[in-house]
């Protein structure tokens, strides 16, 4: 107890205490927290389908059918055909990125990263007498921290050897492959990088992954829905086809519900279902929210979809040529993600107070979920914003940026 008291102490002095902010209405651009309304430019919900009247509908109507619970997991009897239609959908999203491709669906992002990365990782010890071979794991230093725990945890369970790689910088990445004489390799990057909003080089990673005979696992959870013409994401928006493509993605954010997804070719996803444990060993979830993310499939798809990412690009576009800073940096994305790095930590809590008292909502990002002296304002767009409000977040932030500037 005394030690946890120390510790909790020792994170308030150093402003990297967290503490809840209690939702008291939808998700959407204006947001009641703890009683005040606020400006929000904070959420994932880029397309704006959290709070969508069909998705609801969806949902509704599924109840009715359904119930609430799936009351068991998928391989005892939650497995319902809300849950079947949905994996089939997800797989013609990425039916012309993977040959062959099937679906298995996640509660979760976090259980999705975990589940495929331990599961792919024993195909190095896919027969009971077969000695143990290595697994050779590389992955991108800024992948999210379900990524980071999956491969811990895949390393416990299997013989792994792990290889940390940059993105800016894949001459290494290749001479370690040349290097590499195991038989079973696997690298995994995020597609859309969740604090810094860039896209990952997926196109050379693939033809890295090509010429080694390595599988690529991607996370696209920030590009699913916002990239590719018709939503698809990143393996759409940089037109790419390889069986060697393990894509993940989130129901979550851009679709607007939640849980996740594995899309990979037949083999690969057989090989995930007899031996994910967080797919096994969890309770299915609810029918009706599968109900709700299909409805918010055909959104994303369909004609209000393209709209709406067009307006996004619209959004971005504005906010990338009106904003202008002396000290903070801004970092240039193509997606709804366009953080502000402030640096210090304290300052940048002092900023996020600042906003609140203003009524804007964009909550100060410290490390260790960011790199030391890199404290943000990570501001995400939604295609619910107007650009007036894009407008008004821009004079908001200049001045208070004038405020804060050195004397």
């Amino acid at each position: 107890m005394q030690e946890a008291e120390r510790g909790l102490l020792s994170l308030k002095k150093l402003g990297l205490n967290r503490k809840h902010k209690i939702a008291q209405s939808a998700c959407d651009t204006k947001q009641m927290f703890n009683g005040q309304q606020y400006k929000t430019f904070c959420s994932n919900d880029y397309l704006g389908l959290a709070n969508h009247p069909e998705v609801i509908q969806a949902s509704r109507d599924a109840l009715s059918k359904y119930g609430v619970g799936s009351g068991a997991s998928h391989l005892i009897s939650g497995h319902q055909e809300s849950h079947e239609r949905l994996a089939n959908r997800l797989s013609d999203f990425q039916s012309a990125h993977i040959p062959d491709v099937h679906t298995l669906t996640f509660s979760t992002g976090y259980m999705a990263n975990v589940g495929v990365i331990t599961a792919l990782c024993h195909l190095s010890n896919s027969t009971q007498l077969a000695p143990k071979e290595l697994t050779s794991i590389y992955s991108a230093r800024l992948n999210h921290a379900s990524i980071i725990d999956g491969i811990r945890l895949a390393s416990k369970e299997s013989t792994v050897k792990l290889t940390i790689f940059e993105v800016e910088e894949l001459q290494a990445l290749e001479d370690a492959l040349q290097r590499d004489a195991n038989k079973h390799k696997l690298i995994i990057c995020d597609g859309v990088f969740s604090m810094d909003g860039n896209l990952s080089p997926v196109h050379k990673l693939l033809d890295l992954a090509e010429r080694f005979d390595t599988l690529l696992l991607i996370d696209d959870a920030h590009g699913f829905g916002v990239l590719g013409e018709k939503g698809h994401g990143i393996l759409e928006h940089m037109d790419l086809c390889s069986e060697r493509l393990v894509y993940i993605g989130t129901l979550g954010k851009a679709a607007g519900v939640m849980g996740a997804f594995v899309c990979a070719h037949q083999t690969l996803i057989d090989w995930v279902f007899q031996k994910s444990r967080p797919y096994i060993y969890t309770t299915a979830s609810p029918p009706a929210l599968a109900m709700a993310a299909l409805k918010s499939l055909d959104l994303i798809e369909g004609p209000e979809g393209q709209h709406k990412r067009a307006h996004l690009r619209q959004l971005i576009l504005y906010w990338q040529t009106h904003l202008h800073l002396q000290q903070w940096h801004s970092l240039q994305s193509l997606t709804p993600i366009q953080p502000l790095i402030v640096g210090p930590t304290q300052l940048c809590l002092l900023i996020d107070q600042e906003l609140q008292a203003l009524g804007v909502f964009i909550p100060a990002i410290r490390p260790p979920t960011v790199p030391n002296h890199s404290a943000r304002l990570r501001v995400t767009f939604s295609a619910l914003h107007a650009q007036q409000d894009i407008q008004a977040l821009i004079q908001v932030l200049m001045n208070l940026e004038s405020k804060f500037l050195p004397t």
